[in-house]
């Protein structure tokens, strides 16, 4: 198993850069776990156990008030990290993971990978640029819920999102979730949806979102 999540990791561009035998070590020293749809991964505020990788399955990242309200971060794929921040610092977990489906992941301890930044400077720099784009990736989100609508975060996200037009939406993919990563409640999601709708520049259906009018939706961001 450790020789096969060596081969995966090298065709992630996070780890190319490092040689094969890194590779192993880093693989052999991971710990595989599982989680179940609702279960949460990882917690904030908890000591972070490492750089958490999905290799099946999609995570969501949030920050939630002490209300209950959730905003989501990011949606993890397949073989995107989760964690990095605190895996790479001293602090906390800074912020929840939940699986919104079952989830097959691996840790990566944060001492092999602190290991493998002193003895890569490669990949130390790589650690930079990913924490760079981390910070962009915050500092846009924060942008848009200043100075952007519902609306119009709304037709970034399916612009964003979309494939061949078509914005597929998982069972998971709720009302309430969508408007958890519009940073919102659902009665406001709900609205904006539906005048997309209406002014036919989509169509909305259980299973996806499908772009009518692409031009008419860009005219709105």
């Amino acid at each position: 198993m450790s020789n096969e999540l060596a081969k995966r990791l090298g065709a992630i561009p996070f780890f190319s850069m490092l040689d094969a035998s890194t590779l192993e070590a880093l693989a052999a020293a991971s710990v595989r776990c599982t989680f179940d749809a609702g279960e949460m991964a990882i917690i904030e505020g908890e000591p972070s156990p490492g750089l958490l990788l999905v290799q099946s399955g999609r995570l969501k990242v949030l920050k939630s008030s002490p209300q209950g309200r959730e905003h989501v971060l990011a949606v993890l794929s397949p073989w995107e990290p989760a964690n990095a921040v605190a895996a790479f610092t001293s602090r906390p977990n800074p912020a929840t993971a939940i699986a919104l489906e079952p989830v097959q992941a691996w840790i990566l301890p944060r001492s092999a990978v602190l290991a493998i930044m002193r003895s890569h400077p490669d990949f130390a720099e790589r650690v930079i640029e990913n924490m760079a784009n981390h910070m962009v990736r915050l500092t846009e989100i924060v942008a848009d819920l200043s100075l952007r609508s519902v609306t119009e975060r709304l037709v970034r996200l399916i612009l964003d999102e979309s494939v061949d037009g078509r914005l597929v939406r998982p069972r998971w993919y709720t009302v309430p979730e969508l408007a958890a990563r519009l940073g919102t409640v659902p009665d406001v999601a709900q609205r904006a949806l539906g005048r997309l709708a209406a002014e036919d520049l989509v169509e909305v259906s259980r299973r996806e979102i499908r772009i009518k009018d692409e031009a008419g939706l860009r005219r709105l961001v």
